[in-house]
């Protein structure tokens, strides 16, 4: 009896073993800390199990497809980008993949210009690829409720980093940047946008000008907001030589010439008067408000400094400014500077 008693507590022993050994000892055995795992949408657990075998990511794959079965992830794969760390066991995998732990996805946004750039950078982050962000960007109908459209929809994103998940859809992001957006135009930004007589829209459509016009001397941007200001209250042309190059979609262009004045762009603001019809980048937080607290002045004109420094004259005259701009046309000569 004693000898079956014995038996028994051994082959417990071994058996206590044998599951401990296919659960919960370390089963991921990686030649880093970590790797990332994707499990797309739609796959059934046959083609996880497959995954992670082929990449060798298990070395006990009947105890995970035990484990799995056990915990009924085999019913209800959640799809997600994983990262699995070396010396996982079998348990600690499948408890993080049916919990759906995904890895977030950092994102930064700055120095866009086009819709493209965005759905480029997002879309490269996302389980949908960037032609189908791109195609949610364009989607009317859908932007509506947030008040923009395809022209002017650069101007909900304002930039910085932010976290999103792998399979986050086009929709689901641009509803968390509109959600930021309005979380960014605080009653104090929106009584400021008021005073100067503009929306918030008009505020980031006219600092993103403000950006491409001064992006080396923060301390510019409030004068040259200012200025923008008093040429729409008079019904000026803008005549901001960055909506000419943005335009023609050329960024090498450093002398704008007469022939790109008369292109036919609602972007073109030499030949129309006002704002045009969307941001010509994503301006930052810094432009809004340099527009917001822009410098009440009397200045009309400006003109880049002829010393390559990327400062500017101001002037409240005509006379004032064809002097100086015949000083730059000179500096831009002598460097044979000539588009």
């Amino acid at each position: 009896m004693k000898k079956i008693i014995v038996g028994l507590v051994i082959l417990v022993a071994i058996g206590l073993a044998v599951v401990y050994s296919l659960f919960f000892s370390a089963s991921v055995r990686l030649d880093e800390k970590s790797k990332l795992v994707y499990i797309h949408t739609g796959w059934s657990f046959e083609q996880v199990n497959e995954m992670l075998v082929e990449k060798h990511f298990i070395n006990h794959p009947w105890g995970f497809r035990i484990f799995a079965r056990y915990k009924k992830y085999n019913e209800s794969v959640i799809p997600g980008r994983y990262r699995v760390l070396n010396g996982m066991s079998n348990a600690q995998l499948v408890n993080m993949l049916i919990k759906g732990k995904q890895e977030p996805e950092s994102i930064s946004l700055h120095n866009i210009i086009f819709k493209g750039d965005l759905a480029g950078i997002v879309g490269s982050k996302m389980e949908s690829d960037s032609a189908i962000f791109m195609k949610t960007l364009n989607d009317a109908p859908f932007l509506k409720p947030f008040g923009v459209n395809p022209t002017n929809v650069l101007a909900i994103f304002v930039p910085g980093t932010y976290k999103m998940n792998w399979t986050d859809s086009p929709e689901m992001f641009i509803t968390q940047m509109d959600t930021n957006y309005k979380r960014f135009w605080t009653k104090e930004r929106r009584v400021k946008a008021s005073k100067a007589g503009l929306s918030p829209m008009q505020v980031t459509i006219l600092a993103s000008i403000v950006q491409a016009e001064q992006c080396l001397h923060m301390d510019e941007k409030p004068i040259i907001a200012g200025l923008y200001i008093n040429r729409l209250k008079k019904g000026m042309p803008l005549q901001s030589d960055p909506t000419l190059v943005y335009a023609r979609g050329d960024f090498s262009i450093e002398r704008v010439r007469d022939g790109d004045k008369a292109q036919d762009s609602p972007y073109n603001t030499y030949k129309h008067t006002g704002l045009p019809p969307g941001p010509i980048n994503m301006p930052e937080p810094s432009s809004i408000d340099a527009v917001l607290d822009y410098n009440a002045n009397d200045y009309i004109y400006m003109c880049a400094e002829a010393d390559g420094t990327g400062r500017h004259h101001f002037s409240k005259t005509l006379d004032e400014q064809n002097k100086y701009a015949a000083r730059y046309r000179e500096y831009l000569n002598k460097h044979q500077i000539e588009r």
